[in-house]
């Protein structure tokens, strides 16, 4: 079991890149439902005001820590993180990994041309990828069952999931089971910068903390809120932590 760390309130698994790599392969040996997920400073600060989103992180298989702004805050507290794992990287290389040993994928959310889009980029990009299916992120109540029956009938080893948070911690957190998917991840926009409708922020931004900065230059008024007033929160979260050392 590896170790994990408790901050604010979430459990993260203090694992690299190639550690996690490492546990998704066996998630898929095992072939049983596992449920993934990445918390940054949003899902954090959204996991303290609502107790069922925390849970759900806190069940989950696999969690990582995606943003350096959680591994500063992780190291400034006395429990170090060994890196960063972002998911748009971790779903990049498991896109890589699965058209290298045949695991079955499918991409579930974004707008139907986005999604459509992603599979035909990456079908041309790795040869011998198989998709078993896809599907856009827009369902009403009475569809999702359809929804989680698609996914389980297509067999998939991997189901990536790009709809906003926390319901596609809440979707999963509710169908992986009925779904049996081996490994089941959450990948937020990821699917929109796959098909380059968003651009990826610099690698010196990346390792500086500032891709969120580069991301609200994109999208300012979409991103203004969550960016500088909710996420703010993460500041006094940290503060009453450390007060607790």
């Amino acid at each position: 079991m590896t170790q994990r760390i408790s901050m604010m309130g979430c459990l993260i698994d203090n694992l690299s890149m190639e550690e996690t790599l490492h546990r998704v392969d066996g998630f898929i040996r095992a072939g049983t439902p596992h449920q993934h997920v990445v918390v940054n400073v949003d899902k954090l600060v959204k996991a303290s005001r609502a107790p069922e989103l925390r849970r759900i992180i806190n069940d989950c298989d696999l969690v990582s820590a995606d943003g350096m702004p959680v591994v500063w805050a992780a190291r400034l507290l006395g429990k170090p993180l060994k890196e960063r794992v972002a998911g748009i990287d971790l779903f990049e290389a498991l896109m890589e990994r699965a058209a290298e040993r045949g695991w079955r994928v499918f991409l579930l959310g974004a707008r139907e041309e986005v999604v459509a889009r992603v599979r035909a980029l990456y079908e041309q990009k790795y040869r011998g990828l198989v998709i078993a299916g896809h599907r856009n992120g827009y369902w009403s109540a009475a569809e999702e069952i359809n929804v989680v029956e698609q996914v389980g009938a297509s067999r998939a080893d991997l189901l990536f999931v790009a709809i906003s948070s926390p319901k596609k911690e809440q979707f999963l957190g509710q169908y992986q089971a009925r779904m049996q998917v081996p490994f089941a991840m959450g990948v937020g926009g990821s699917f929109d910068v796959a098909a380059g409708l968003v651009r990826r922020a610099p690698r010196w931004m990346q390792r500086a903390g500032l891709e969120w900065f580069y991301r609200f230059l994109q999208e300012p008024r979409r991103m203004f809120r969550r960016y500088f007033i909710d996420d703010v929160a993460f500041l006094w979260l940290f503060l009453k932590e450390a007060a607790r050392l």
